[in-house]
C-alpha cells in the first residue's frame, strides 16, 4: 500500500542517514584535517582512491562542467546566484553545498531541489557498498563524513547527467576535497575574513592562500574586491600557475539608468555575491554555450600590478530574473508570524555578524509599530568551534535586545529520532557548558549587575530559572528557547516536548507586548534547528 511504501522508504532514509553518521561528523573530518594538513597531496591522493573504489576516475569529473567556488562568507550564497541564473537557460544544474539546515539531502541539490528520498537513498547505498566491498583491501578504510558526501555528489551529478554543477568548497581551499577536480571551467573567491584559524592559519594572508588553492592554470577566476594584502596573496598564487584573475565590479557597474537590481536574497552584503555569480556565468556561459556573451579580455601580466577589474556587461532576462528569484534558507531570511517576527540568519564570523546587524537593525525598523507601541527585542544564540564568542555577542549589543537567550543547535533534548540533526562529537552537557559561558559573557557586556556565577546545570536537560530581574536564559534545546522567546504566541510553533521545563513559564512583558522580534544567529546549524521548528514542511 501507498502508506506502507511510504514508511519503508522512510526506514532506508534513516538507516542510510545513521550509517552516514558512523562515518563521523564534521568535527571528526577537521581534527582529521589539522593531523594531516602538513600534507595536501596526501589528503587528495586518499580522494582520489576513494573515487576510485567507487569507480570514478578523476578525469570523469571533468565532463561535470564545475563551477568551483571558495571565500570565506558569502560563498554558498554566491553559488546559489549562480545556480539560479543557469538553470534558467535550460540547464540541467547540479549544486553541492554545506552545511545543511534541516535534512542532509539539502547538500546536493538538482535543478535547484535537494535529491529525492528515494534517490538520497538509491545512490547513497550504491557508493556506501562499494566502499564497503573494498575497505579490506585498503587497511579498512572509510571516507570520512563530509568526504563521503562529495564522493556521493559527484556520483550523483555524473548518473543524473547534469549539464554542470556549482561546487561550494569545505573549508579554505588547497586541502578541501573538493579540490580533487582538475579541470573547472571557472573558479570564484567570495569576501575573505577570519575563521576556522586552527587549520587554515591566524591571518588573513594565511587563510587567502589556503583560498587561492583551488586556482588551476588557464582556467578564469573571479574575485570580490578584498583588502590589499589577501588580494595580493591570490594574485600570486594565481600568476604563479598561469590562472587569469579578475576582481568583480561593483554590482552598480550592471544598474542601468541608476535603477537597483532586485535580489531574492536580503542584505547589501549580498552585493558582491550577485556580483561574482554573474562574471561565473558570464564566463561559464561563454566557454559552452552559443549565446552572445562577450569575452575577456587577457588579464594582467605585470606582477606589480594588481589583477584588472572584470568588465561589466547587459544582464539578459535569465539573469535578471535569475537574481531575483534566488532562494538561500536561513541567510537574512525574515518569517512574520502572528505578533512574532523570526530574523533568521547563519552568521557565524565576524564580518558576517556585521553584516547580520546592519540587515536586523534595518529590518526591524522596516517592520510595523504596534498600536500601543510595544515592542519586545530578542536574540537567540548559539556558536561553535574555536569562534571567538566575545567579539560577536559586543557586535550584537547595539541591537538593543531586552533579552538574550543561549541554547545548542539541537532541535530538542535527544536527537534520537531525527537522524539528520545527530552529532555524535559533543555532548549536552558540553554544549549547555558553553552556552553558559556565552550567557556569562553576554551579562559582562551588558552590565544587567547580575550574579556572574555559572548555575547549576543538570545535563539532562532543566536549567533552574535565573535570578529574578535578569534579561538572560539558557535552554537545553531551539524548541525550548525558541517557544519561551514567543510565549506560545507564535501559531506554527508546537509546545516544546519538556512539559516540565521553565520553557513554558510565562513571562508578562513578552506576553503582552505588540511585537516580539526575535534574531537567530551565531551558527548555521541553530538557523536550521530554528528553520526545522519554524516551517516543518522543510522535514518532509
Amino acid at each position: 500500500t501507498p502508506g506502507a511504501e511510504s514508511r519503508t522508504l522512510f526506514a532506508l532514509v534513516q538507516d542510510a542517514i545513521r550509517t552516514l553518521n558512523s562515518l563521523q561528523t564534521n568535527a571528526s573530518y577537521l581534527d582529521q584535517v589539522k593531523r594531516t594538513r602538513g600534507d595536501p597531496q596526501a589528503q587528495l591522493s586518499a580522494m582520489d582512491t576513494f573515487l576510485l573504489r567507487t569507480g570514478i576516475q578523476v578525469r570523469d569529473l571533468d565532463q561535470l562542467n564545475i563551477i568551483h567556488v571558495t571565500g570565506t562568507k558569502g560563498k554558498g550564497s554566491a553559488c546559489a546566484f549562480t545556480e539560479r541564473i543557469l538553470r534558467n537557460y535550460g540547464l540541467k544544474t547540479g549544486f553541492y553545498s554545506s552545511p545543511h539546515l534541516v535534512q542532509v539531502r539539502e547538500r546536493i541539490r538538482i535543478n535547484g531541489q535537494p535529491i529525492s528520498k528515494e534517490l538520497f537513498s538509491k545512490y547513497f547505498w550504491q557508493v556506501y557498498n562499494r566502499l564497503e566491498e573494498t575497505k579490506d583491501s585498503h587497511g579498512a578504510a572509510m571516507p570520512a563524513y563530509f568526504r563521503f558526501l562529495t564522493i556521493m555528489a559527484f556520483h550523483v551529478f555524473l548518473q543524473e547527467k547534469v549539464d554542470l554543477a556549482v561546487l561550494e568548497v569545505g573549508i579554505g581551499g588547497a586541502y578541501d576535497c573538493t579540490n580533487i577536480i582538475r579541470k573547472p571551467v571557472v573558479c570564484g573567491v567570495s569576501a575573505l575574513g577570519i575563521d576556522h584559524t586552527s587549520i587554515l592559519g591566524d591571518t588573513i594572508e594565511k587563510i587567502a592562500w589556503q583560498k587561492g588553492g583551488i586556482f588551476k592554470p588557464g582556467v578564469p577566476a573571479f574575485t570580490v574586491p578584498q583588502l590589499d594584502r589577501p588580494l595580493d596573496v591570490l594574485k600570486e598564487r594565481a600568476q604563479k600557475i598561469s590562472c587569469p584573475l579578475w576582481v568583480c565590479p561593483d554590482l552598480g557597474a550592471f544598474e542601468e539608468g541608476g535603477r537597483p537590481l532586485r535580489l531574492g536574497l536580503a542584505g547589501d552584503h549580498q552585493r558582491s555575491n550577485a556580483a561574482l555569480a554573474l562574471q561565473l556565468c558570464r564566463a561559464w556561459l561563454h566557454r559552452h554555450t552559443h549565446l552572445d556573451v562577450a569575452e575577456l579580455n587577457e588579464p594582467w601580466t605585470d606582477s606589480k600590478r594588481p589583477p584588472p577589474v572584470a568588465p561589466a556587461f547587459r544582464l539578459d532576462e535569465a539573469m535578471l530574473q535569475g537574481l531575483q528569484d534566488t532562494e538561500w534558507l536561513g541567510r537574512n531570511q525574515v518569517l512574520h508570524h502572528g505578533p512574532v517576527t523570526w530574523y533568521i540568519d547563519g552568521a557565524h564570523t565576524t564580518s558576517s555578524i556585521q553584516a547580520c546587524v546592519r540587515w536586523f537593525r534595518q529590518a526591524a525598523r522596516i517592520g510595523k509599530m504596534p498600536a500601543d507601541g510595544s515592542e519586545v527585542r530578542v536574540l537567540i544564540f548559539n556558536v561553535t568551534g574555536d569562534r571567538d564568542t566575545a567579539a560577536f555577542l559586543k557586535l550584537l549589543v547595539p541591537c538593543q535586545f531586552d533579552y538574550a537567550v543561549f541554547c545548542p543547535n539541537f532541535t530538542e533534548v535527544s536527537t534520537v529520532g531525527n537522524a539528520d540533526q545527530q552529532n555524535f562529537n559533543v555532548t549536552l552537557e558540553h554544549v549547555l557548558t558553553r552556552c553558559l559561558q556565552n550567557q556569562h559573557q553576554w551579562q559582562r557586556l551588558t552590565e544587567t549587575g547580575v550574579d556572574s556565577d555559572l548555575w547549576p546545570l543538570d545535563p539532562l536537560g532543566e536549567t533552574p530559572l535565573p535570578p529574578p530581574g535578569t534579561s538572560t536564559r539558557v535552554f537545553p534545546c531551539a524548541s525550548q528557547a525558541l517557544w519561551w522567546a514567543s510565549q506560545g504566541r507564535d501559531p506554527r510553533l508546537a509546545t516544546p516536548a519538556r512539559r516540565g521545563s521553565h520553557a513554558l513559564t510565562t513571562f508578562p512583558r513578552l506576553r503582552e507586548a505588540g511585537a516580539i522580534h526575535v534574531l537567530v544567529t551565531g551558527s548555521l546549524h541553530l538557523a536550521g534547528a530554528a528553520l526545522n521548528l519554524l516551517d516543518p514542511s522543510l522535514s518532509q
